[in-house]
């Protein structure tokens, strides 16, 4: 039966002429007009910075790479009541650059909350997101910008009532003499006593203060959350802390000082260094930080050392701090204080959190090596966090372990910790914040929704996963965000649909066709603080990006060696875009530089459209058989609509009406074949060579289907073409053709198939792997796409997985009657 949707029949010649016509289409693809040809294929050897001896050509350290070495002592001290940290600390710099020094550079990341600092005096006002969709429903955008939300008065109060920043008490030498030291903002300069020249060491030590932000008021990755119910009296507070201490900006082989102001977007860039830390608090805080605990036997019970012990090898968490010794410690308070003594090696960085409301649950996770046989699991919570927490918030740790050690080395560290406050979710080595809670019930349960569920387990696998990226893998987050967040989400993705598929990552590339279409976008390699939508652009677009690579353009095997190959050659070291793009080209064997161009580069988008398809038959130049072929065309063409109107009038033909006149045409059509054509045509054959007449009888023999395909790259990111082919017998099968295809014309392309079957329908990208943003235009012939209308929405906007299952299955069907009074209820009290 033929294929009614493809009746488009080319006039054939002889096989020879028809591949000649096939050129002459593509030729006709990749005609461009002069000065309009973009080479999306430019290898990026021109952009790239030059291979050197620090960095080589195959994207890994070179011979002579480097980078500086920077030790801290500190000893601080938490003031609960005046929400305030004393601290001192003593600084080793060890200077392994080609270069001498002659003045430092330290971050001052608390001056940002200052009410001068550039981050608050460059801040722009804008309305908040029900304002702005409110104007925009009534098109009347500037309307929206009059308004301010409560949020953003609680935190111009607290900013005005509170002195925010550091507060610099000294800065002296290791001889105890006064160095001279200039604040720019969020860096401090010191000025060394003599230059520090290459391979030597020079130490220092400052003594600062800081008046501890309420996170929720001015936001930030750190700071102390209030609970004033709790059974104390002037309830209890949670402390976070990060970016707490005046810290070393890098100096590095690209830039050397990496001494950008700190805005609040574009993260952190650290050096390596041994850190010892003395943290004193109230004495019944619990405490946990970067690093290894020193002193159990001085801060912890015998019970709870024992506890620790037992978890090292139990199969699920065990209580550390158990949920009744923490709410007992709500109810009390103290005047005694502890110090917690901890020690971390080879980190960039350390965080720690304080609190009387903890629980403290711990599980090891046994991943062999030499490296570091077991790894400590734990979750610091309060009450507010169970009976969630409890079930999986250590669960996840050692879940992300599992995955990411796969990709990339084993964890290093002897610690992993999750712990619950203000922050919804940062990361620091060993230690990171997550914010997911439960809600409290009238019956005092505490319940929680399938969102904050998802919530948790998410957030957790990517903190946690952050450790590997960038906290060993020491990517400049300052500058490219992308580096730690994008191939971080890449890789929660991947250990997000191992723990369940069914949970929404955002990693899939349907999951940012939106984003990629929008206008408001820039091009990943942008600088952090100037990103316009950070998530998007800094996570989903990149991990989306990865996925693709992995999935569709180099396969699992030659991703996963790649990206492993880059993990160990950067552990400990600080890689640049570059190093990344490089080594996975070189490790993959795959020229990817057109990959990275646009999806990295620029702000181009996927939309490849299958503009028209051609079926072609081969002449067999035998009139027998091709006459025959023409005329079933000719018939199957619709008539005239004057003819079937006069047919419907009853109107009769003269021919029919004088059917005593006729001649030789009138029983011979212009498809009769004569003995003419068949002399013709023997005379074709004696022609042919012995080649030419095997590969005409076999083509003629197998009968092949040809189909020549128009392409249209609508959205200027090239991409690989994939084909989902039904044929007319109902079986299917795919296609897929490099994006080496459009190598030589970027915008339209022609291909030709040649098929056993007829076809009836063609899809390009039937998976949704390549993140096309129209997918109407995918089908060939077009199809109806069913509407991404919702049949309702919800008036309080939420979704199926933000409602309360837990606590709305209590509920009690209600009797019609039941329904009935509090309809009256409320038109009585509307009335009213």
């Amino acid at each position: 039966m033929k294929s009614p949707l493809f009746k488009i029949l080319f006039q054939s010649v002889s096989i020879i002429l028809l591949m000649s016509a096939v050129g002459n289409l593509y030729a006709s693809a990749i005609k461009q007009t002069k000065g309009q040809f973009e080479d999306k294929f430019r290898q990026l050897d021109e952009t790239f910075p030059t291979p050197n001896v620090y960095r080589n050509a195959a994207g890994e350290p070179g011979h002579q790479y480097w980078q500086q070495k920077v030790d801290y002592q500190i000893k601080a001290t938490l003031d609960e009541k005046k929400r305030r940290l004393t601290s001192s600390e003593k600084i080793t710099y060890k200077n392994n650059s080609p270069d001498t020094l002659k003045y430092l550079w330290l971050q001052l990341d608390q001056n940002r909350f200052d009410s001068q600092s550039m981050a608050n005096r460059s801040s722009t006002f804008s309305a908040t997101k029900d304002d702005r969709k409110r104007g925009e429903k009534w098109g009347h955008p500037a309307k929206s910008s009059a308004k301010i939300s409560l949020n953003q008065l609680r935190k111009q109060q607290f900013e005005a009532d509170n002195n925010l920043g550091y507060d610099i008490k000294s800065v002296k030498s290791n001889s105890d003499k006064d160095l001279h030291y200039v604040i720019v903002g969020t860096q401090m300069r010191i000025d060394l006593t003599k230059p520090l020249k290459s391979g030597k060491s020079v130490s220092f030590s400052i003594d600062y203060a800081y008046n501890i932000g309420e996170q929720g008021a001015v936001g930030g990755r750190a700071g102390y959350e209030h609970f004033p119910d709790d059974a104390r009296e002037g309830g209890n507070d949670i402390f976070q802390l990060a970016q707490w201490f005046p810290r070393l900006a890098a100096y590095t082989d690209y830039e050397a000082w990496t001494n950008k102001e700190f805005l609040g977007s574009g993260e952190f860039t650290l050096e390596f260094g041994d850190y010892y830390l003395e943290l004193t608090v109230p004495a019944d805080h619990i405490v946990s930080a970067t690093g290894e605990l020193d002193n159990p036997s001085e801060v912890l019970t015998k019970k709870q050392r024992n506890r620790l012990s037992k978890a090292s090898t139990s199969k699920r968490p065990v209580y550390i701090v158990t949920p009744k010794e923490a709410l007992q410690n709500e109810k009390s308070g103290t005047n005694k204080t502890k110090t917690w003594q901890f020690t971390a090696k080879n980190v960039r960085d350390v965080a720690w959190a304080s609190s009387r409301k903890f629980m403290w649950d711990a599980k090891g996770y046994h991943q062999g090596g030499k490296i570091q046989p077991t790894v400590m699991a734990m979750s610091f919570f309060p009450k507010e966090g169970n009976p969630l927490w409890e079930k999986y918030s250590t669960e996840s740790v050692i879940h992300t372990l599992e995955v990411y050690s796969r990709f990339s080395f084993d964890y290093p560290y002897p610690v992993a910790q999750s712990v619950n406050g203000p922050v919804g979710g940062m990361e620091y080595p060993m230690i990171t914040f997550n914010g997911p809670r439960t809600e409290l019930q009238d019956d005092d349960s505490r319940t929680y929704s399938l969102a904050e569920k998802r919530f948790l387990i998410g957030v957790v696998i990517h903190e946690i996963g952050h450790i590997y990226f960038p906290m060993l893998v020491n990517s400049d987050e300052r500058q490219w965000t992308w580096m730690d967040e994008g191939l971080n989400s890449f890789l929660d993705g991947v250990a997000g649909r191992e723990w369940d598929p069914t949970i929404p990552w955002g990693v899939e590339p349907r999951d940012v066709v939106d984003y990629m279409k929008s206008e408001n976008q820039v091009p990943i390699m942008t600088q952090s603080d100037s990103i316009l939508q950070f998530g998007p652009n800094a996570y989903t677009k990149p991990a989306v990006a990865l996925n693709i690579l992995r999935e569709t353009i180099l396969g699992r095997e030659l991703f996963d060696f790649a990206f492993k190959e880059y993990s160990k050659r950067w552990i400990y070291k600080r890689p640049t875009p570059s190093d990344f793009f490089r080594t996975m080209e070189e490790a993959s064997g795959v020229d990817l530089d057109w990959f990275w161009r646009g999806w990295f580069y620029s702000t181009d988008h996927v939309d490849i459209s299958l503009d028209r398809v051609y079926r072609l038959r081969l002449d067999t130049k035998n009139p027998d058989v091709d006459f025959s072929r023409t005329r079933d065309a000719e018939s199957e063409k619709p008539s005239s609509v004057f003819v079937e109107r006069n047919k419907a009038e009853g109107r009769k033909l003269w021919v029919d009406k004088n059917k005593d006149i006729t001649d030789f045409h009138d029983k011979n059509d212009r498809f009769t074949v004569t003995n003419k054509d068949r002399n013709d045509y023997k005379e074709f054959i004696d022609s042919l060579e012995d080649w030419e007449k095997r590969v005409l009888d076999r083509a003629v023999e197998e009968d092949k289907n040809y189909y020549v395909l128009d392409f249209s790259n609508q959205g200027g990111l090239v991409m690989p073409i994939i084909l989902g082919l039904t044929y007319t017998d109902g079986t299917t099968n795919e296609m897929r053709f490099p994006a080496e295809i459009w190598r030589r014309s970027p915008s339209n392309v022609r291909k030709l198939l040649v098929l056993d079957k007829e076809l009836e329908q063609i899809e390009v990208d039937p998976k949704w792997e390549t993140a096309d943003v129209d997918i109407e235009n995918n089908y060939y012939p077009r199809k109806i796409i069913r509407s991404r209308l919702e049949m309702f929405k919800q008036e309080d906007g939420k979704k199926p997985e933000d409602r309360d299952l837990m606590q709305d299955y209590k509920a009690k069907l209600k009797s019609q009657d039941d329904i009935t009074e509090i309809k009256e209820e409320t038109s009585d009290e509307i009335s009213e």
